[in-house]
């Protein structure tokens, strides 16, 4: 299954502000997540984004 990806500008921001290896893996890994959910990829319980990716010591909502 294919998904879109769409970084609201508050995300983008926040991505500005680290320095640009971490900035370079979590776009690689959120890239990752368009053709299937993979990756360190967790559901999460009573929550709003309802999942999270791990990436290294930061996590990405969704």
């Amino acid at each position: 299954m294919t998904y879109d990806l769409e970084f609201k500008p508050r995300e983008l921001k926040d991505l500005k502000t680290l320095p640009k290896s971490a900035q370079r893996r979590i776009i690689a890994k959120t890239e990752a997540l368009r053709n299937d959910l993979t990756g360190d990829v967790k559901r999460l319980t009573d929550f709003t984004p309802e999942y999270r990716l791990r990436v290294g010591d930061y996590r990405v909502l969704f």
